[in-house]
C-alpha cells in the first residue's frame, strides 16, 4: 500500500515511516534502536511500514543519536602485499558480522603519509582505528592515535602499552628460521631485514642474532641488509649482498616477497636453490607454495591477526577494558624445498 513512496526516486525518511504508521518519529526511532516504551502492536506496525517502504536509517542521523558511525579505519603500509590483504579480509570479516564498515587506507610504504591518513580518519569520525606495521616514530604516532575513541596496533607496540597490540612472536620466528639453517650446516647466513623502522624486522633480527649466538657464530653487520619489503626492493638488496659476500650459503628474508626476489636474483647469476643458497622467507603467503622451488617460510595466521585486531577494537569501543589486552600469536616454520631440496610441507 506504500509503493508510491518505495518506488519514488527520493530516499524514504523517518518522517515518512512515522506518517504512514500513524506514530511520532520518536517512536520510529525507538523501534529502530530497539528501545523500550513501545507496545508490541505499535512496534509491529512500524516494522511492517519499514519493510514495505524499504526504509533504511541514515547513518549520519543515527550517529548523531548514538555518537557512533559504525565505521572503523584500517591503515596498512602496502595493500598489494598479500600479508596485509589477508589481514584486511580478517578485519572485514568480523567487522561485518558486528554491523561495522571498514575504511581501508594504504600508505604505500611511505611513512610520511601515515599521520596524514590518521588525521583523515579522525575527521571521518570513525569509531576506532587499526594500524598495521606502521613505520612512524612512537611519539607522533602515539599522539595521533590518542585522538580516537579506540585504537589497536598490529605488529607493533608502545613501550607503555597504552594502545592494545596484536603481535606475532617475531623473535621466535627469526630464531626458528635461523636455527633451521644452522641445523642444515650453514654458518654463513645473511639476513635481508626489511625497513630499518619496522618493529617486526627489529624483532626478527633479534631472533636471528640469538640463534647465531647460541651456535657460537659471531653476528656480522655486513651480512645484514635493509630494504623496502617488496620484490623490486628485495631483488636489489639480494644482488648487492651476494655480490659483496659470495661466501654466504643461506639467506633469511624479512618476508616472502623478498624471498621470492632472492630466487629471481639467484636465477640471474646462476646460483642454484638450495644447493648454492638456501632461502627462508616469512609470513607463508600463498605465493610461497607457487614459486619454484617452494619456499621454506615462517607461517603467520594472517586472517587470525585481522580477526583478533577487530575483536579487540570492538571490545575497546564498547568500553570492555578487561578484554582489550595484548595478544601474541606464535609463528610456525614450514619447511619446503628452498632449504632442503625436498618439499616437506604437509
Amino acid at each position: 500500500m506504500h509503493q508510491d513512496i518505495a518506488m519514488s526516486r527520493r530516499r524514504v525518511t523517518i518522517d515518512d515511516v512515522a506518517k504512514l504508521a500513524g506514530v511520532s518519529y520518536q517512536t520510529v526511532s525507538r523501534v529502530i534502536n530497539n528501545q523500550p516504551h513501545v507496545s508490541p502492536a505499535t512496534k509491529q506496525r512500524v516494522q511492517e511500514v519499514i519493510a514495505e517502504t524499504g526504509y533504511r536509517p541514515s547513518p549520519i542521523a543515527r550517529s548523531l543519536v548514538t555518537a557512533r558511525t559504525a565505521t572503523i579505519g584500517l591503515v596498512v603500509p602496502d595493500i598489494s602485499n598479500p600479508f596485509f590483504s589477508a589481514i584486511a579480509r580478517g578485519v572485514e570479516q568480523v567487522a561485518y558480522t558486528h554491523g561495522y564498515s571498514v575504511l581501508l587506507c594504504n600508505t604505500g610504504e611511505d611513512a610520511s603519509r601515515e599521520l596524514e591518513v590518521l588525521h583523515t580518519l579522525d575527521e571521518r569520525y570513525v569509531d576506532g582505528v587499526i594500524v598495521c606495521g606502521l613505520r612512524e616514530d612512537d611519539a607522533p604516532l602515539q599522539q595521533a592515535l590518542a585522538h580516537f575513541r579506540a585504537a589497536v596496533m598490529v605488529n607493533r607496540r608502545f613501550a607503555d602499552e597504552t594502545v592494545p597490540a596484536i603481535l606475532v612472536d617475531d623473535v621466535l620466528g627469526g630464531y626458528l628460521a635461523t636455527q633451521h639453517l644452522l641445523q642444515l650446516g650453514h654458518t654463513a647466513i645473511g639476513f635481508i631485514a626489511g625497513p630499518t623502522t619496522s618493529y617486526s624486522g627489529i624483532k626478527r633480527l633479534q631472533g636471528y642474532e640469538q640463534a647465531l649466538t647460541e651456535a657460537g657464530i659471531e653476528r656480522r653487520d655486513d651480512w645484514v641488509h635493509y630494504c623496502i619489503p617488496t620484490v623490486a626492493g628485495g631483488e636489489a638488496a639480494v644482488h648487492s649482498l651476494l655480490a659483496n659476500h659470495p661466501e654466504l650459503s643461506a639467506l633469511f628474508c624479512y618476508n616472502d616477497l623478498i624471498a621470492v626476489s632472492a630466487l629471481r636474483a639467484c636465477a640471474t647469476v646462476g646460483r642454484r636453490i638450495p644447493e648454492d643458497l638456501a632461502v627462508v622467507g616469512y609470513d607463508d603467503i600463498m605465493l610461497a607454495t607457487l614459486v619454484s622451488p617452494p619456499l621454506t617460510s615462517c607461517h603467520v595466521p594472517r586472517m587470525e591477526l585481522g580477526n583478533q585486531a577487530v575483536s579487540t577494537l570492538l571490545n575497546c569501543i564498547n568500553d570492555e577494558a578487561d578484554r582489550c589486552g595484548e595478544t601474541v600469536i606464535t609463528p610456525e616454520l614450514v619447511i619446503r624445498a628452498s632449504t632442503v631440496g625436498v618439499d616437506l610441507a604437509v
